[in-house]
């Protein structure tokens, strides 16, 4: 089988009540699993909310937390990413995403480009993570998955790394709010001109959740989406509301737009300049 179906969780976070917030994870976990999904992805923070991180030292959990095992244990025929605060080692503090599985946390993502601009203060309450990585999917590892979070999507460098080092599916865990950026953003049509590029230039399937609803004078206005490796849009939430958005993923489409544009084939890392540069002319 090729075929993968994914679904992008479009909830309305709680704003620091992870009792409230698990049980509408576990919800939209069995909603997923009554439709067959395999990959599920919830937005940012979507555990805690939007602005939790001056409340970090309440909200904050380990990757061993009875939270993240309770969802891990749901996610016995998916796998879940779900956004969190972590407390690392140290009593360090990270906004970071954890993806589940039968039981356990098979991996952790800390945002690395943090947005500390517009509305946005992740710089004041998080450290930045130093890795984007990927993993196999259970069950099909042909589906090399990485979770950038949210700013990491407007850092070209970063997903370009993660498209070279083979990444063959990304999920898009994102916390969008209309005002985040300043009056003179257009935020909708700057993710639906970002996700549409980043998938056809390298051939990406994404999973793009975004949370809806208001939360510190921020309005979130959802959008959630599937997107194809050829910059198409699967399935596409059309409003505001709590959803999830299904579409199945093929691995021979991946196969076929990476082979007719062969953007991660050609990529090659730039050997930087040392000393005088040198003129032909």
């Amino acid at each position: 089988m090729t075929q993968l179906l994914v679904a992008a969780a479009q909830i309305e976070t709680v704003p620091g009540d992870l009792d409230a917030n698990l049980r509408t994870h576990l919800r939209h976990i069995g909603r997923a699993l009554e439709r067959k999904v395999r990959f599920l992805v919830f937005p940012e923070l979507s555990l805690v909310g939007h602005a939790a991180g001056r409340d970090a030292l309440r909200l904050a959990l380990p990757r061993d937390a009875e939270v993240l095992r309770r969802l891990a244990d749901a996610c016995a025929a998916l796998v879940a990413v779900v956004g969190f605060i972590e407390e690392a080692p140290g009593a360090q503090f990270f906004n970071s995403v954890a993806t589940l599985h039968a039981g356990r946390v098979l991996s952790v993502h800390r945002k690395v480009a943090l947005a500390t601009y517009g509305e946005l203060d992740d710089g004041k309450f998080y450290g930045h993570g130093e890795r984007i990585d990927q993993f196999a999917l259970p069950g099909d590892a042909r589906w090399q998955v990485a979770t950038p979070i949210c700013a990491d999507w407007w850092n070209p460098s970063l997903v370009h790394r993660l498209a070279s080092d083979g990444a063959t599916l990304c999920a898009a865990p994102v916390s969008s709010a209309i005002e985040a950026v300043g009056g003179e953003f257009d935020n909708p049509r700057g993710w639906d001109v970002a996700l549409r590029f980043y998938s056809l230039v390298y051939g990406m399937p994404i999973v793009f959740a975004n949370r809806i609803g208001a939360e510190g004078g921020l309005r979130f206005w959802g959008g959630s989406r599937i997107l194809g490796p050829r910059g198409d849009v699967l399935a596409q939430s059309e409003a505001e509301r709590d959803e999830l958005v299904v579409a199945p993923l093929d691995y021979d489409a991946v196969r076929a737009a990476r082979f007719a544009l062969p953007t991660v084939r050609d990529a090659r890392a730039l050997k930087p300049l040392h000393g005088e540069i040198v003129s032909d002319m």
